[in-house]
C-alpha cells in the first residue's frame, strides 16, 4: 500500500501538469514517500488527456481516469476515491494554487496524530474582493448548519484516512460539502490546517459566482438528507399530520360555532361564506397530501439504491 495517494480532478489544465506533477513527486524523494498520483480528467477539451498520458508513459506511479463528457468535480473525486489504494488520500487541485509542500505535513496529521480528515485552510488568499467576500458568507453558513467548525470548507487540499474515501459517496456539487458528508458516515475527527495559497499561473477559474448559489442550495438539501433521507416520514409525516389538525380542529370550530348560532337564533354568515373554512380545508388537503408523500418516500428510500451518474470513458496504469 502506498503511503500517499493524491487525486487531481482536473478541467483543460494541461500548461500546469507536468510542473505540477514533478513537483509533487519530488516533494516525495525528499521526505521518502512512496506516492502515487491519480489523475482525473473531467471532459476536457484541451491536450490534459495527452499530457497525462505522457507522464504516465515516464511514471508508473502515475494513474488516470477520463470522462467522456463534463460531469463536475464531485463525480471526477467520487470516481478518483474509488480507484486509490494509499494508506492516505490527499485532494489538490491541478493549477497550481495547492502547494504539494503541504503533503508531508497533511500525511503526519492522518496518521501520527489519528485525524479521519484534514481540511486546508487558505488563511491568505490570492482571489479579488468579489471572490473572498462571498467565500467567507458561505464558510459562515456551512459552520452555522453543519455544527462542523471550519474556516474554509471549499479548499481543495485536503487529506484523509483511506477508509474515509472508501465510505462516503461524491455526487452532484456536495465535494464542497466532503467534511460534511464525513462527519454523517462517522468519521468525527476532522481537523484543520493553514495551506499555501498561491496564485494562479496558467488558464482561467471553471467557476463562476452561481456556484455560490448552487453551494447554498446544496447545503440546505444536505441538512435536509443527513437528518431525513433515512426516515422521510418523520418530517412529511410529521408536518402532514400537523396541518391536518391544524386543518381539522379549525373546521370542527367553525362548524360548532354555526351550530351553536342556529340553536340560539342567532344570525351567522354560512359556512362556505367564512375565509377560514377554506384555510382549514386547504390545510386538511396539504396536510394529507405530505403524509403520503412521507410513506411514499419511505417506501423509496428502503427499495432504492444511488447509482453513479457518469462514465468512465479510457484509464491508463489501472
Amino acid at each position: 500500500m502506498p503511503d500517499v495517494s493524491v487525486v487531481i480532478p482536473l478541467l483543460n489544465e494541461a500548461e500546469s501538469l507536468p510542473e505540477l506533477n514533478d513537483w509533487i513527486f519530488r516533494v516525495a524523494k525528499e521526505h521518502d514517500l512512496d506516492v502515487n498520483v491519480m489523475y482525473v480528467d473531467d471532459g476536457s477539451t484541451d491536450e490534459s488527456w495527452s499530457v497525462i498520458n505522457g507522464l504516465a508513459d515516464n511514471n508508473n506511479r502515475v494513474k488516470a481516469i477520463r470522462f467522456r463528457r463534463n460531469h463536475g468535480k464531485s463525480a471526477a473525486l467520487n470516481a478518483g476515491f474509488r480507484e486509490v489504494d494509499g494508506e492516505v488520500v490527499i485532494t489538490m487541485d491541478a493549477d497550481l494554487q495547492d502547494s504539494p509542500d503541504e503533503i508531508p505535513e497533511l500525511r503526519k496529521m492522518i496518521v501520527e496524530d489519528g485525524f479521519d480528515l484534514v481540511s486546508g485552510w487558505k488563511q491568505k488568499r490570492y482571489d479579488p474582493l468579489s471572490k473572498t467576500i462571498p467565500t467567507k458568507l458561505f464558510n459562515w453558513a456551512t459552520r452555522k448548519i453543519s455544527g462542523i467548525h471550519l474556516h474554509d470548507f471549499n479548499c481543495g487540499l485536503k487529506a484523509y484516512n483511506n477508509e474515509v474515501v472508501k465510505n462516503i459517496e461524491v455526487y452532484g456539487e456536495l465535494h464542497r460539502y466532503i467534511p460534511f458528508l464525513a462527519r454523517n458516515a462517522g468519521f468525527t475527527k476532522i481537523g484543520e490546517k493553514v495551506v499555501q495559497h498561491r496564485a494562479r499561473k496558467y488558464g482561467s477559474t471553471k467557476f463562476g459566482l452561481e456556484r455560490f448559489v448552487n453551494g447554498f442550495l446544496d447545503l440546505v438539501t444536505l441538512a435536509f438528507v443527513s437528518r431525513f433521507s433515512k426516515r422521510p416520514m418523520h418530517f412529511f409525516g410529521g408536518l402532514g399530520t400537523l396541518m391536518f389538525l391544524f386543518g381539522f380542529i379549525s373546521a370542527l370550530l367553525i362548524g360548532i360555532g354555526k351550530l351553536y348560532a342556529v340553536s340560539q337564533n342567532v344570525k351567522a354568515i354560512l359556512v362556505t361564506d367564512n375565509p377560514w373554512f377554506y384555510i382549514s380545508l386547504i390545510s386538511m388537503v396539504l396536510g394529507t397530501q405530505l403524509f403520503l408523500t412521507g410513506f411514499l418516500a419511505e417506501i423509496m428510500v428502503r427499495n432504492s439504491q444511488r447509482k453513479a451518474d457518469y462514465t468512465i470513458g479510457d484509464t491508463c496504469n489501472l
